[in-house]
């Protein structure tokens, strides 16, 4: 456990930006240009990022025992079991080949999270949302970068596949090369150079703060059974294969159960961990990530073909889905906050099917 106690949320913490609001509305025009042009192209309104779902995976989270107070809060509070619901999925708002590498999402739905909720999260509902992409830090510091990094993915939205193919291929050849200089490029692995790695590998981050009960955190989901450790790293073969990654999660998942862990970061120093520069990754030597919880799934199809895509069409993951005591913070959630609910309701309203908060996993498929 770590040696230095962890510092109390304190309000000074969080500083809003004098254009916040002007920023905001210009992200949410963006995402929804994105939602317009995309679900004019299919028919079908998806999401406005991270569109391509690649596994949805029905698990069992349960919280450990006898976790030190300081990370004892919230969910976590006390030892118990949850149903829940993985979402992997990757970057983009359209729907592309694989052979597109881009960042890999990881959403976490835990069912049946009694407590008080957030303002705004859907009524009767009792879901904590955790969302999360395989880099420990934001790859923007704060909602005016974001904005300008968002302007450019836009820009690439319902462009030529086979020319983001390309260039997708020229990107990832550049950030290789970045990479075994100790380098690394943020906007590149963004726009198309991001390793083609396999998703079930791959170990994820919320990358922003969040309250932890009285304290701050971020959250982590890494891969720790065998059969998920001997992926991590292992580049996915797309070639000619345009839902590889579909694939390769499926006939995983179909053979074997996967464990992960769910572990906690806790904000020990406020200079060195600020919370609205969300680009800025918290020094682990300082303050480690503890497992306060295990997900465990057992085997199962991950993707059905005409099932599936209904399944998580209905589904809507958001950080400001959950509880009062892990409520998001800093600039970067300030400003994901109407976007998400801009998306979810943009969906319901084209597809004129509602997005769901399930109670229990057996919904999925009613």
């Amino acid at each position: 456990m770590p040696a230095t106690d962890p510092a109390r949320f304190d309000p000074s913490m969080e500083k809003l930006a004098p254009d916040e609001a002007e920023t905001q509305r210009e992200l949410n025009e963006t995402f929804r240009s994105i939602l317009e042009t995309t679900s004019k192209r299919y028919g079908h309104a998806v999401r406005s990022v991270h569109a391509k779902a690649h596994g949805i995976i029905r698990a069992t989270l349960t919280v450990g025992e006898g976790l030190p107070e300081a990370y004892a809060q919230g969910l976590f509070a006390r030892p118990g079991e949850y149903e829940a619901i993985l979402r992997i999925s990757t970057n983009p708002g359209d729907i592309l080949d694989d052979a597109v590498s881009a960042p890999r999402g990881l959403a976490v739905k835990v069912l049946g999270v009694e407590g008080e909720r957030l303002p705004g999260a859907a009524e009767g509902a009792s879901t904590q949302d955790f969302v999360m992409a395989n880099a420990p830090a934001f790859a923007a510091a704060d909602p005016k970068a974001f904005l300008k990094n968002l302007k450019q993915l836009a820009a690439t939205t319902d462009r030529g596949e086979g020319m983001k193919k390309a260039f997708s291929s020229v990107l990832q050849t550049v950030e290789d090369a970045l990479e075994t200089v100790g380098g690394k490029s943020a906007l590149l692995t963004q726009l198309g150079g991001a390793p083609n790695t396999h998703p079930l590998g791959e170990t994820y981050y919320s990358q922003t703060p969040f309250l932890y009960g009285p304290y701050v955190a971020k959250f982590s989901v890494a891969p720790v059974s065998r059969g998920l450790t001997e992926l991590t790293g292992s580049k996915v073969n797309t070639k000619d294969r345009p839902d590889a990654l579909r694939h390769d999660v499926s006939e995983t998942m179909i053979e074997q159960s996967a464990v992960w862990e769910f572990r906690v970061q806790l904000l020990t120093d406020p200079a060195a961990m600020p919370v609205e520069d969300a680009s800025v990754q918290w020094n682990e030597k300082t303050s480690p990530y503890v497992t306060v919880a295990t997900i465990v799934a057992e085997p199962q199809a991950s993707w059905t073909p005409g099932q599936s895509e209904t399944t998580e069409d209905r589904l809507s993951f958001a950080p400001w889905h959950g509880l009062a005591a892990h409520r998001p913070l800093g600039g970067i959630n300030r400003a994901r906050r109407p976007t998400y609910e801009m998306s979810a309701g943009f969906r319901a309203e084209f597809n004129r099917c509602p997005v769901h908060e399930p109670a229990r996993l057996e919904e999925l498929t009613a």
